[in-house]
């Protein structure tokens, strides 16, 4: 089994589901059967919607590939990030390291079919256009809504710790105003999918495969 990095703290309570959920899709029948993880919880990273959506703010970037050589140091044989927004960054985590990087983007489109995909997620997914390579080698067209502040404000609710009735919810409403195959590609919209009731693909569900695939090949 190979021990897996994750960069975490762009979202503290997604790099929890993250975990939870790769507990959940490992078959374990003894605690030596469950992936070997070394999690950089770093709530300092600086605010990737302030850099990208509002133009303010530290860089993210020097932070992110300072955690990836902190992560190497420590033993990780291959490092993973459960932050959609943050793959904006990918380049600069690659090159602080010879490690591979499990890219949630890929893996993401990989389980995504052909043609147009509704999007749940940050406007900074795509002003940055962190998944617009991937999507256009995959034969995949992103939907945006047409008002994205919704979102944000609901992503910055459950940045707050609200991920209770309410929430949901509003979740549930975004949903339903869109049309398609629904991808939900925002690690904070992954705690709210129990509000969801069409099928839906959650990246974060792909990276979960992308890692267990990796720690148990």
């Amino acid at each position: 089994m190979r021990t897996v990095g994750i960069l975490g703290g762009m979202g503290p309570e997604a790099t929890v589901l993250l975990m939870q959920r790769l507990l959940q899709a490992v078959k374990a029948r003894d605690d030596a059967d469950h992936i070997p993880l070394i999690v950089h919880q770093n709530p300092a990273v600086p605010s990737r919607i302030k850099r990208l959506v509002e133009g303010v703010g530290e860089d993210p970037g020097p932070v992110l590939a300072a955690m990836a050589r902190d992560l190497q140091a420590a033993g990780a044989e291959a490092l993973a990030m459960p932050c959609n927004t943050a793959h904006a960054y990918a380049p600069q985590i690659i090159a602080a390291t010879p490690l591979p990087f499990l890219d949630m983007r890929a893996a993401t489109v990989a389980a995504l079919p052909k043609g147009r995909v509704a999007m749940l997620a940050s406007p900074a997914v795509r002003i940055t256009g962190a998944f617009d390579a991937h999507f256009a080698a995959a034969g995949i067209t992103p939907v945006w809504p047409e008002d994205e502040a919704p979102v944000l404000a609901l992503i910055r609710r459950v940045k707050t710790g609200d991920t209770g009735p309410e929430a949901h919810q509003a979740m549930a409403a975004l949903a339903e105003a869109a049309e398609g195959p629904l991808l939900v590609a925002c690690t904070e919209l992954s705690l709210l999918t129990g509000a969801l009731r069409g099928p839906f693909t959650d990246s974060l569900d792909c990276l979960v495969g992308a890692i267990r695939k990796y720690a148990q090949g």
